[in-house]
């Protein structure tokens, strides 16, 4: 089987005259491709800490139900994990592929139980061809459904979800926590015998270690409430970063040929969506809420985001190219829209 890919990188050398080409020019006369691997070192010790900081209360506070609230910040601190993860994915940390797994698979597969081989294929694809039906896999059919089209298909109990998938979306989002778990056992399948040998591992280690972190702080009950709070929590914290990147932007219509002349700068802008903020909305999403600026250059670290955004914003802006900025509130409100526009045939 192929190995997945290591990360995205941001296109070397763009074709002359294209639209992208001085931008790109632009972004790296200013350095904003370089590293950062101080300012991540320094972002990982902070989150490690954290994370056995929240550890330890666990412990010192021991079996009782007050327990429980140590879910939310445990959650926070694995939603950094993830960010980190996701970073290390697109070469964003380290400019050697080899140190940049060992960061992504301790993160993503020993800190969360997340496969880290699994998340990069499905998420490299979706960088190449955002929001296209045929080819994006976070658009393709699944518990939700994203143009009317896949709608009109549905059928049964999938019928019912779809007619209602506005309204059960953020609820949803509470499962997705152990679902990321499941999709990285399954892939295991997928992968070569060599990334299996050292993913399987780490991901049984980390489910016996969090396991037996549970059991020996809580009894079994407690523990289990403890683990279904602390994932659903988890899965919303995601959810609520990632779905206001594109959902109800522009979808690339695959059966038109117009969408073949869509360069890199287009296919990436008109189908992303900024949200707005300061420093805390920036910490909240993980850098995120640049997601133009991400699309285009997904290597660039994300301290570098913000300063890169201001160049974008004017290149699209001299181009004629919609550049999409909006509030964290508003953006879940064109993204509900969006779902609830798309199961409108189905509550005729």
């Amino acid at each position: 089987m192929p190995q997945p890919t290591a990360g995205l990188e941001t296109p070397a050398e763009p074709r002359a005259g294209s639209e992208f080409a001085p931008l790109l020019k632009a972004v790296k006369g200013q350095g904003l491709l370089d590293r950062r691997t101080g300012w991540y070192a320094t972002g990982i010790v902070v989150n490690l800490l954290a994370l056995g900081a929240t550890i330890t209360a666990m412990v010192l506070t021991g079996d009782t139900w007050w327990t429980l609230l140590l879910a939310l910040p445990l959650s926070v601190f694995w939603a950094r994990s993830a960010f980190i993860g996701h970073d290390a994915g697109h070469a964003q940390i380290t400019r050697g592929k080899g140190a940049g797994r060992v960061v992504g698979l301790l993160h993503s597969d020993l800190l969360l139980g997340m496969s880290y081989a699994w998340w990069n294929d499905k998420h490299n694809r979706h960088h190449a061809n955002p929001n296209h039906v045929d080819k994006d896999p976070d658009v393709g059919v699944g518990a939700l459904v994203w143009t009317q089209r896949q709608a009109e298909q549905r059928e049964g109990f999938a019928r019912l979800l779809t007619r209602n998938q506005a309204r059960l979306f953020f609820p949803m989002l509470l499962l997705e926590g152990i679902a990321l778990k499941v999709y990285g056992f399954q892939d295991l399948k997928r992968q070569s015998p060599r990334e299996r040998a050292v993913e399987a591992p780490l991901l049984i280690a980390h489910v016996a270690g969090y396991a037996t972190l549970l059991l020996s702080v809580m009894s079994p009950g407690k523990a289990l409430v403890f683990a279904l709070v602390h994932h659903a929590l988890f899965g919303l914290h995601l959810g609520m970063t990632f779905a206001p990147n594109h959902k109800g932007m522009e979808m690339p219509d695959p059966d038109d040929a117009g969408d073949s002349a869509w360069g890199h700068l287009r296919r990436q802008v008109l189908t992303s969506r900024n949200v707005h903020g300061g420093p805390l909305t920036d910490w909240f999403l993980g850098g995120l809420n640049y997601q133009i600026e991400h699309h285009l250059f997904p290597n660039m670290p994300r301290p570098h985001l913000r300063l890169a955004q201001p160049m974008v914003r004017a290149h699209c802006a001299a181009l004629g190219i919609a550049y999409t900025e909006t509030s964290l509130t508003d953006s879940y409100r064109q993204a509900l829209e969006h779902m609830h526009e798309v199961g409108a045939p189905l509550r005729t």
